[in-house]
């Protein structure tokens, strides 16, 4: 009997083990693809910025021709800026930066990270899982007095 217990016990043990690696790897290949996701948004963005800036630089190049007023071309300074950001953020280095900064906050400046209100337990999440039934019922009662 106390053999059989002990091999449940183990093969419990074991399972919650896979069952945790299982949702690590989950949780990873999840967090992959939303950051695929956001480089080619990224990507998508700088090709419309540059679109934008492309045929406004031609534009404004062709309006300062005819106006002889340099003053047409001020905008774009700006905007250079905007556009070089979205090319480095889309094919440069700058998603490289990112996660190196990240890593520096989590070691450096750990208290940037707390959860406001500190990190919900079971006992707050079942009280407010409560109030949202009592407040469903309430709703329910009153719409049904109407």
């Amino acid at each position: 009997m106390d053999e059989t217990l002990e091999k449940n016990k183990k093969f419990m043990i074991e399972m919650q083990s896979i069952q945790l690696e299982r949702q690590i790897h989950m949780q990873d290949q999840m967090r992959l693809r939303q950051q695929a996701m956001q480089v080619a948004r990224a990507r998508e963005m700088f090709f419309w910025w540059a679109a934008f800036y492309g045929v406004s630089l031609v534009g404004a190049i062709a309006a300062m021709r005819r106006t002889k007023r340099k003053a047409v071309l001020v905008p774009f300074f700006p905007l250079s800026f905007i556009v070089g950001y979205q090319a480095d953020l889309a094919y440069g280095t700058k998603i490289n930066r990112i996660r190196a900064e990240a890593d520096s906050i989590m070691k450096c400046e750990e208290e940037l990270l707390e959860v406001p209100g500190g990190i919900p337990t079971p006992s707050l999440i079942d009280a407010a899982r409560q109030r949202f039934d009592d407040d469903k019922r309430s709703r329910q009662r009153a719409t049904i007095r109407q």
